[in-house]
């Protein structure tokens, strides 16, 4: 179970003492501001564990952080924070750095120095929080990184992949496989940071180290795509389709079945959504790169033992039945 807070179940004279005690505990000691501290102040905070690291996310009225130099100092563990805006748009100073991040952006920053950070009205970010020995990577590299995200060619894939984590941490925590989800998910920022700090030599380990988890991550981004091809996967990622395969195999990962077996569950949790209910099995199918409706039928029964139809009739049965 994560740490929670959520101000709606807290009286209003009590909120803000509540939001600035819990941030203390979520993320680093700052100073909370308040732009509106007689105004509707609310907040909903998460911080679930992610192996070594930790996944922080945050919906609150507008905000503003200060971490000053003395708080700075009195912290033993460095820890950086990479965080993707949700709502609003977040403002960040540290040290000569100054950006505006605007909605589904990332955003760097190191949780161990001063730095001023703040939201206007309804706003949210989501966070995965790393200490920074766990990253690998000399401060005189990690540093300047976090200024120069966007230049890295993993940006885009790593944002989406936080912005998944902060989407549903509750669950993404509690998963079987959550420690091979913590392990690819700080190797991935470790990569993304290398390559933005210009570190050659890490960046080309770390892409290395990273370019099995890079390929799952890239397939899990595309899946809906009925063009989806080994070979559009190996030119994503510069390598020959022989050596895609290669890795693969180094696995024990068959590429073209796995592809088929995560279209399938993504289907599958589709079809039983209630904001799906309306949408037919071929749209679904199609949906999720199947172009021919009936071999998606025959797939999904021999992996799951009942048709798509009937998994969908099941599940709303136990809905009726449970409630």
């Amino acid at each position: 179970m994560g740490f929670v807070l959520d101000t709606a179940g807290i009286a209003a004279d009590d909120r803000l003492e509540a939001v600035n005690t819990a941030m203390r505990y979520a993320s680093a000691p700052c100073h909370v501001i308040h732009e509106n501290p007689d105004g509707p102040v609310y907040a909903r905070m998460e911080v679930w564990d992610l192996g070594d690291a930790n996944i922080f996310t945050q919906r609150s009225s507008g905000i503003r952080l200060v971490r000053t130099a003395k708080l700075a100092r009195q912290d033993a563990m460095p820890v950086i924070a990479l965080s993707v805006q949700q709502r609003s748009s977040g403002r960040l100073t540290q040290g000569d750095r100054q950006e505006l991040t605007p909605p589904g952006e990332l955003l760097g920053v190191d949780l161990s120095g001063a730095y001023d950070y703040s939201w206007a009205g309804d706003g949210a970010a989501g966070c995965v929080q790393i200490p920074l020995d766990r990253l690998g990577l000399p401060v005189d590299v990690l540093r300047p990184a976090l200024g120069s995200l966007r230049s890295s060619p993993l940006y885009r894939m790593v944002t989406a992949h936080i912005a998944q984590l902060a989407g549903d941490p509750a669950r993404i925590t509690t998963d079987p496989t959550v420690a091979t989800i913590a392990a690819a998910s700080i190797d991935l920022c470790r990569a993304l940071l290398a390559s933005a700090g210009r570190a050659e030599r890490h960046a080309r380990q770390a892409f290395a180290d990273t370019l099995l988890t890079r390929i799952r991550l890239y397939v899990r981004q595309h899946l809906t795509d009925p063009g989806l091809t080994p070979a559009q996967i190996a030119a994503a990622h510069n390598i020959s389709l022989r050596h895609l395969y290669q890795i693969c195999a180094r696995a024990d990962l068959s590429l073209e079945q796995w592809i088929i077996a995560e279209r399938l569950q993504g289907a599958r949790q589709e079809l039983v959504r209630r904001a799906s209910a309306h949408r037919s099995i071929a749209a679904i199918a199609r949906g999720w790169g199947f172009r021919d409706p009936t071999h998606f039928t025959r797939r999904f029964k021999d992996r799951y033992g009942v048709s798509p139809s009937q998994w969908r009739r099941q599940s709303a049965e136990e809905r009726i039945v449970s409630r």
